[in-house]
């Protein structure tokens, strides 16, 4: 797992690398600190990571005014701040979670134990990169989502389809409750389905308010037959 640090508080920062390396171990496979959001925006040029811990005020500058474009990338974020009031809008912006200052290795664990569950968070909104800004996109509008690889193609009730920086697995531990896993390739929101369809051979598909057709895994089926159908 590669990790970034951005914090200019240097014994904070020599904290965090402590506890990260304590907490991942032999997971932890490369590890960067960064005093400031253009150094770690250099670094991002050029090198990928899976997790970025931010401060959300750094140098008398406020994060948040970098937060949008950071959810938007395939990383995820998770804050660690002194604005404990500023949670709510943190998670509504798409964060991982939300570690108030000062804080313990213990809090910090349970931030990293986020990336293994399907978490169901306060997001409100999906930061998209769109023709070089970023557009915020509601989650209500939000269909379903496919998996493209190392992207997610995101379908929106508008017929737009727009792609997210974000793998599926990834972008369905930012989504609300209602997003249920239908197939290792499809997310969707389930209000949106209108009928399922069994064939033979124990194949089945979801029909959606919109017309789309999409494919039901077998191993997916029974969970939604006992919690939807």
């Amino acid at each position: 797992m590669k990790i970034m640090i951005v914090e200019d508080e240097f014994p904070i920062a020599q904290l965090i690398q402590k506890h990260v390396k304590d907490i991942l171990g032999t997971q932890l496979t490369q590890l960067v600190v960064f005093a400031s959001l253009e150094q770690a925006q250099e670094h991002l040029k050029i090198h990928s990571i899976d997790v970025l811990l931010l401060d959300l005020n750094l140098n008398g500058k406020n994060g948040f005014e970098m937060l949008q474009s950071l959810v938007a990338e395939s990383f995820h974020t998770i804050i660690i701040s002194a604005y404990r009031d500023r949670a709510l809008e943190a998670f509504e912006y798409g964060v991982l979670d939300f570690v108030p200052k000062p804080f313990n290795k213990t809090r910090l664990e349970k931030a990293f134990n986020r990336l293994q569950t399907e978490a169901r968070s306060d997001t409100k909104f999906l930061a998209i990169k769109h023709q070089g800004r970023i557009e915020l996109i509601p989650i209500e509008d939000i269909v379903y989502a496919q998996g493209a690889g190392n992207y997610s193609e995101v379908y929106l009730q508008d017929g737009r389809k727009v792609l997210h920086d974000k793998a599926l697995d990834k972008l369905r531990q930012l989504l609300p409750a209602n997003f249920e896993r239908i197939h290792k390739s499809y997310v969707v929101k389930m209000s949106e389905m209108q009928s399922v369809r069994i064939h033979q051979g124990s194949k089945y598909e979801m029909v959606l308010k919109s017309g789309a057709v999409l494919p039901i895994g077998r191993t997916k089926y029974k969970d939604l037959k006992e919690r939807w159908l």
